[in-house]
């Protein structure tokens, strides 16, 4: 496994001084969210340029640059905002050529402008079958850069278990689909009683597509799932890491929701599990 952290959870500084903090805790690559880790006017179209994608790639150095983050809503319901987002996933796939990223990553939105989840609608078949109808020229886009669009399923979201988003792999049908799997973004107050099962499903269904990993823990509170570092939490990792090790070698694996002061930990905490399997 090569294992990675998102930039923003780094120590606060500017990219070439996260890249370092990052290098020195010992992970290999990352997760980077431009509007989280350096200006929320990066996210515009216009600010995509070659420039702008070599200077990223100066500041990162030897550091890969694992995930491009572009987690907008593709199933907003208005028109009008909805092609101004895919403008923005059409610029971060460029930038993600530009910048040799390994796939620009996103998760599924929800069929409301503001991005909520809808216990009512968001796991329709209208829903996924519009998600569906979005996303399929942001994949043609991909493949016409040669560029790599990995959707996250999570279970407040439109595709929320291994099922939806194999509906959504066959239905677009493209080599430039793939997914990034988060085990914990599967879990939620409904199913987290059945936790192996709901993970055991997506990685039987999805196994093959899996390109990225997402890691973190979660403790099951009276408000709800409560995510965490590795090791914090309740997360049985078993299966989980015995796919990447056995199935996916050398898969980049990013953490999630880790503070500087904990990041490492949660690293050698994941190595020395999978080292004993």
């Amino acid at each position: 496994m090569n294992i990675g952290i998102r930039m923003h959870d780094a120590a606060p500084g500017t990219l070439s001084e996260r890249a370092g903090f990052i290098r020195e805790q010992g992970f290999s690559c990352v997760h980077l969210a431009l509007s989280k880790t350096i200006d929320p006017k990066l996210m515009e179209p216009a600010a995509a340029t070659p420039g702008l994608a070599a200077q990223v790639r100066h500041d990162l150095g030897d550091i890969d640059l694992a995930v491009l983050g572009c987690y907008l809503n593709l199933t907003h319901p208005d028109e009008s905002a909805c092609q101004d987002i895919l403008k923005r996933y059409r610029a971060h796939i460029q930038l993600a050529r530009w910048m040799n990223a390994g796939c620009v990553g996103t998760e599924t939105g929800n069929p409301n402008a503001g991005y909520i989840y809808d216990p009512v609608r968001s796991h329709t078949p209208e829903a996924l079958e519009m998600f569906i109808r979005r996303v399929a020229p942001v994949v043609e886009c991909a493949e016409h850069f040669g560029v790599t669009l990995a959707i996250e399923p999570v279970y407040t979201h439109i595709v929320h278990d291994g099922k939806a988003a194999r509906k959504v792999l066959d239905a677009v049908a493209s080599d430039n689909l793939k997914i990034i799997l988060d085990p914990v973004n599967l879990l939620h107050t409904d199913n987290v009683d059945r936790r192996d099962e709901v993970i055991r499903e997506a990685i039987d269904l999805l196994g093959d597509d899996v390109v990225i990993i997402h890691m973190k823990d979660y403790q099951h509170t009276e408000n709800g799932l409560q995510s965490m570092a590795c090791g914090l939490g309740e997360m049985d990792y078993t299966d989980i890491l015995r796919f990447a090790k056995y199935r996916k070698p050398f898969i980049q694996m990013t953490l999630e929701d880790t503070k500087p002061d904990n990041a490492e930990a949660a690293r050698l905490y994941l190595e020395q599990l999978a080292e004993a399997l």
